[in-house]
This record gives C-alpha cells, structure tokens and sequence, in this order.
C-alpha cells in the first residue's frame, strides 16, 4: 500500500476508533510501530486533533472537534452544497454560525477556479429568502446540544406578564418565518410546550438536580402527539382561497392539509389546541377576506373581540 493511500485510510480509521493504541494501529495495516507513529505525527500536522495518553492503558485519542476525511464530491454535488450552506446567511443567528461560515468558506477556496466563477455567477441567479428578524436567539446552540444529550436547562422566558424561570428538556429546534422555535417539555407546566428562542433570556445547563426524562423517541416529528392527552382539542374548518392555501402552507408549522380544489382554493380541516385559538384567530385576520372560518364558534368570537379593539382605538 503506499504511503498517501494508507495516510487517507489511517485518517479515516482512527476517526471511526476515537481511540487506539499503536500497536493496533500497526498490526491492521501491517507495518511497524515506528512507521505508524510517524505517520499518526504527519495527521497531526495535518490537522487531525490527537491526543496520547501514558500509561499502562494508554493510547492514542482523536478529541471531539476531529477531522473528518475528504469526500469526494462531483461539480454539481459541490455547487448544490455550497448553495445550501450559502442560504444560511439571511439568519442572523444559527446554532453553528461560526463554523458554517468558515466552512463555507473552505468549500469555496478549494475549488477549481473554473466552478468558483460558475458560483460567482450563479450567486445573483439564485437565492432562498427568509424573513429577517431582528430578534436575537443566542442560545441556540446550548439548546441543540441539550436535545440530542437529553440534557435539561433552566431558561428565563419572557411572557406577556413579564418573565418566568423554567426547567425545560428541548426536543429539538427549528426555524420559521425567519423566527427560531424549540418545543420542550415544561417541568413547570409538565406537559411539551412551543417556546420561541428569542424570548429566551438566558439559557443554561440545570444545576438544581432536575433529572431529565427519556425522550430520546421524541423529535420534531411527532412531539405534539406525546402532549395530546393533556390538551384539549377543538376542530377547526376555514374556507380559503388560492392565496389563503399559499399562505397557510407557507407560514403555519406544522403544515396543515388543506382538501385542495381544482381552482387552487382549499378547506383546512383539523383538530388543533384550544389553547391556541388566540394564535390562529390572529393569523386568519391577518389573511383578510383570503380565508374565512367556519368553525368553532370560540375561534369566530375571539377574531370578532380583536376586530371589536381594532375598531375602538380609530373611534
């Protein structure tokens, strides 16, 4: 094997291991200690993050922030990836923003000059739009890191009667109309609740002795369905017309099923939450004559009583 050949594998492996011995290293590829030792220092210059321990149950370690191996990818492969990194920069705020950005900017410098001027190119044909808000959501990566190791933190959340402390397990993030959402479980209310993350003031790992539950088959997918016992569900039937489908499907989350018509016109109808009929009385208003609710009646009263306010502040 020669030498590049088994540098790229030995890259490879010893991220797979995250930890090894020498001898392991040099029996699997059957070569000496001394050669795998020079090899593993010419990884390290390479930027592999390794770290020996001695002892007699010492070794070699690969530390968290590793290297992964190069990949190859096509000219069409490396565009679309480069665009997909690329879109990010509309959010102010990203659980990896930093390392998208260099990231990204590795992927750039390292292509061929011809696919950097196809992208150069391309960068004023193409784009992804989001909303851009002002609101500043700082702990989304604390809030990531939590979800995927079933972590609780103890968040101070802004309510519209000021501001609350919370013990909370986030089951995970993500963004909508330029907003970021994490829905948790509430210790305090203890059921699954939708916060906003830039309402959250602080956000850091619990120190109270909280224990975190099991919720590693929870996930974005399905995390309304572990709180339904809890809630109580009301039906709810709008009639709208081709811009009310659009815009439905575009800005609520999750994204309704809408029974569609051969004119682009649609019915939603589905169970949702009372406790969220204020939020949806809001958002039909804000559609106009686009939409028009059937039912329930709550829903109709609460639209009615927020128009009623509107008119008296222009009496």
């Amino acid at each position: 094997m020669s030498k590049s050949k088994r540098l790229m594998e030995l890259m490879m492996t010893v991220n797979r291991m995250r930890k090894f011995t020498v001898r392991e290293l040099a029996d699997q590829f059957d070569v000496s200690s001394r050669t795998i030792l020079r090899d593993l220092q010419e990884l390290s210059e390479l930027g592999v993050p390794l770290y020996s321990e001695v002892g007699p149950h010492g070794g070699y370690q690969v530390l968290k922030e590793r290297i992964l191996p190069p990949i190859a990818f096509s000219e069409e492969e490396a565009v679309a990836m480069f665009f997909a990194s690329h879109a990010l920069r509309h959010y102010l705020f990203l659980p990896f923003e930093a390392e998208s950005s260099t990231a990204l900017q590795k992927f750039y410098y390292y292509m061929p000059g011809d696919v950097r001027d196809r992208i150069d190119q391309m960068k004023n044909r193409v784009d992804f739009l989001t909303h851009t808000r002002r609101q500043k959501a700082e702990s989304l990566g604390v809030l990531l890191d939590a979800a995927v190791d079933q972590r609780v933190v103890t968040v101070e959340y802004e309510t519209k009667d000021g501001y609350t402390e919370r013990s909370l397990q986030p089951v995970g993030i993500y963004a909508s109309n330029g907003f970021w959402y994490c829905p948790a479980y509430c210790f305090l209310r203890e059921d699954f609740r939708l916060f906003r993350c830039d309402r959250m003031q602080t956000v850091v790992y619990d120190t109270t002795g909280v224990e975190p539950r099991d919720h590693r088959h929870i996930h974005l997918g399905n995390w309304r369905e572990y709180g339904a016992e809890k809630s109580v569900y009301t039906r709810m039937v709008v009639d709208l017309s081709r811009e009310g489908v659009q815009r439905c499907e575009s800005e609520l989350c999750p994204v309704p099923h809408v029974d569609m018509q051969p004119d682009g016109s649609g019915r939603l109808d589905q169970s949702v939450p009372v406790s969220e009929i204020l939020y949806f009385a809001k958002f039909f208003l804000g559609l106009g004559n686009e939409a028009t609710v059937k039912e329930p009646q709550e829903l109709v009263d609460c639209m009615k009583g927020i128009l009623k306010k509107v008119m008296a502040k222009y009496d």
